[in-house]
C-alpha cells in the first residue's frame, strides 16, 4: 500500500482508486486504523489520543488532495501535481 506521509512516528497510507467510502490507513506504534476524510475511525484503533489528534489535523490540512488522490488513475502524476 503506498505510503503518502510519515510524521512523528505516524504512517499514513492510501490505496489509489479504492472502494467507498473514501478513507486512509493510519498506523502508530503498531496500532492501525482506517479513517474517513472527516477523521472518523471506520475500523481499528489508535490508542494514543495525541497521535489520533495529529492524524485528524493532518486530514484537515490535506483533505482536498486526499479526495484527488483517492480517485486518481495515475497516482504518481497526481502526487506530483498536488505538490505544486
Amino acid at each position: 500500500m503506498p505510503e503518502i506521509s510519515r510524521f512523528f512516528g505516524i504512517i499514513i497510507r492510501m490505496y489509489f482508486n479504492d472502494h467507498a467510502p473514501p478513507h486512509l490507513h493510519a498506523e502508530y506504534r503498531g496500532e492501525k486504523a482506517l479513517l474517513d476524510f472527516r477523521g472518523n475511525i471506520l475500523h481499528g484503533e489508535i490508542g494514543s489520543k495525541t497521535a489520533l489528534r495529529l492524524v485528524r489535523e493532518w486530514i484537515d490540512l490535506h483533505e482536498p488532495n486526499l479526495r484527488t488522490i483517492g480517485i486518481a488513475q495515475d497516482p504518481v502524476e497526481t502526487l506530483r501535481l498536488s505538490r505544486r
